[in-house]
């Protein structure tokens, strides 16, 4: 399984800003230099961020984004879910349009323990857990 860019940096930024929570904000152009992450980019991703109420972005010279939501309440399966990324009960591991008990492919009953144990570790994994100072981001 691969995750989208999308996700992976939206997991690296929402962990770099429980890193840093001793700042009261954090600036698009922070994150984007020391995450290696392409501004514009991630402008598009904080904004999704916004909207759905996980940060909050603060305008202006002294502006930038803190968090909303304590990170504590926010799951990798949340952010998953936010950018169509989770891994859903149907997935299949081939690529097939839909592989389920009744129409499985080849690999199917192979996958489907690690699919459950995959689809609990994010839902258990909230953004604080997952971030510290030893965690490479």
């Amino acid at each position: 399984m691969q995750l989208s860019n999308t996700s992976k940096y939206t997991i690296r930024i929402l962990a770099y800003m429980v890193n840093h929570k001793d700042k009261p904000l954090i600036s698009a152009k922070e994150l984007s230099e020391n995450l290696n992450i392409p501004y514009k980019f991630l402008t598009k991703i904080m904004t999704e961020l916004v909207s759905v109420g996980f940060i909050e972005s603060i305008r202006g010279r002294e502006g930038g984004y803190k968090f909303l939501k304590k990170a504590s309440e926010i799951t990798v399966s949340d952010i998953l879910t936010l950018f169509n990324d989770s891994i859903k009960d149907e997935a299949c591991i081939l690529g097939i349009d839909f592989c389920d008990a009744k129409h499985k492919c080849a690999l199917h009953d192979k996958w489907i323990k690690s699919k459950v144990q995959l689809q609990k570790m994010f839902r258990e994994s909230t953004i604080e857990s997952i971030a510290g100072e030893g965690s490479k981001i």
